[in-house]
């Protein structure tokens, strides 16, 4: 298949600048770039529900949304295949056979599950066990469809590391199927993390520290009016830390030089506001102004996008539908290679059934 990009995302509730920064602005340059052979998007709701599975209502209230921010981010149908991860059948088939080649203690090791695990306050036997073998799962999403490049966070690399090992494992006791893939991680270091408004953990949606793509100008402002900056800046005139201040984390991100050109010409770029609150002498609240200002012009066309598709939501659902059944085709292509490696496509070995045959009649 070429060079092939998959990514996804938990539909549990809508997009945020986390999710923007961390993957999906770099989907749509990817996307629209032109240099790889073949484009997956997909809606985690299989491995959404191994923590949501007594809540499936608000994962079937998600995807919708998901679909509607990932289109009026700029992915293009067109260009992408975008589906949904539970109308894939052939998934939870791989995902049983690549249990079989790593061991419980290999995924206990995995920092990205103890992270997940500590984040959901799951306890030694509270864990469920669909969760517990969340690496498998999406190792399955990436190598049924033979990607080569996963865009993803930082926090995604052990998850990598997982699917790797299972592709040397499985393409040496079987046969070379399985692609081993690469993370692509973020251009701007500083957004590889992007943090929460309240600066201590990242933005994530059960920790309530998001601000969303469909964000209002108001909501924005709210939630970046009370954004966490530097404790030890009381004053005004205190000298100020841009180290952990999620304030200039977010600038880290967004800010252009025509920002401060359009909304506060008393700069020329970001290094000269810094400079200034390090020596103290600005507030913190001037410094939000400007944040907002930022991020709601960068919001701004994808709030104009997303209320011209909310105009028609049976087209979203035919898109995911139409993306669906491509990836399905795909699947259905790896799993037969697959199957054939593992000897366990009995009705298509002639080879075997030959065998048998004279086997039989020899006694």
């Amino acid at each position: 298949m070429g060079k092939v990009i998959l990514t996804g995302d938990r539909p549990t509730g809508k997009l945020h600048l986390g999710h923007y920064v961390g993957s999906l602005r770099r989907r749509v340059e990817l996307q629209n770039a032109g240099d790889y052979d073949r484009m997956f998007v997909f809606m985690a709701d299989v491995q959404a529900l191994t923590d949501n599975a007594d809540n499936p209502e608000k994962l079937r209230q998600s995807i919708v949304n998901v679909a509607l921010d990932y289109l009026s981010a700029g992915l293009d149908p067109t260009k992408c295949i975008i589906f949904i991860q539970s109308h894939i059948p052939e998934l939870a088939e791989l995902t049983t056979y690549l249990m079989n080649l790593i061991s419980v203690s290999r995924v206990q090791r995995n920092p990205t599950v103890k992270t997940e695990i500590k984040m959901r306050g799951f306890e030694g036997e509270s864990i469920p066990l669909g969760f517990f073998c969340y690496p498998v799962s999406q190792a399955a999403d990436i190598t049924l469809f033979k990607a080569t490049t996963v865009p993803a966070g930082e926090d995604q690399e052990p998850m990598l590391e997982v699917t790797r090992e299972l592709v040397n494992r499985f393409n040496n006791i079987y046969a070379p199927v399985l692609v081993e893939p690469q993370i692509m991680l973020p251009e701007n270091l500083t957004a590889r993390r992007l943090p929460g408004t309240d600066g201590k953990e990242k933005m994530s949606k059960s920790l309530g520290n998001c601000i969303y793509l469909s964000d209002s100008k108001d909501e924005v402002w709210q939630k970046v009016r009370s954004m966490y900056t530097d404790p030890t800046h009381l004053n005004v005139s205190d000298p100020g830390h841009v180290e952990g201040n999620a304030v200039f984390t977010y600038l880290d991100a967004f800010s252009t030089d025509e920002d401060f050109k359009n909304f506060w010409p008393e700069y020329q770029n970001l290094d000269e506001l810094k400079e200034h609150y390090r020596r103290g002498g600005l507030g913190d609240m001037k410094c939000k102004k400007f944040l907002n200002e930022v991020l709601n012009q960068f919001l701004e066309p994808m709030r104009l996008r997303r209320h011209e598709l909310e105009q028609d939501i049976p087209e979203i659902f035919n898109i995911l539908r139409r993306g669906t059944e491509q990836a399905r085709e795909v699947a259905a292509q790896t799993m037969d290679e697959v199957r054939k490696a593992m000897r366990i496509d009995y009705f298509n070995d002639e080879e075997l059934i030959r065998q048998q045959t004279e086997l039989f009649r020899a006694k």
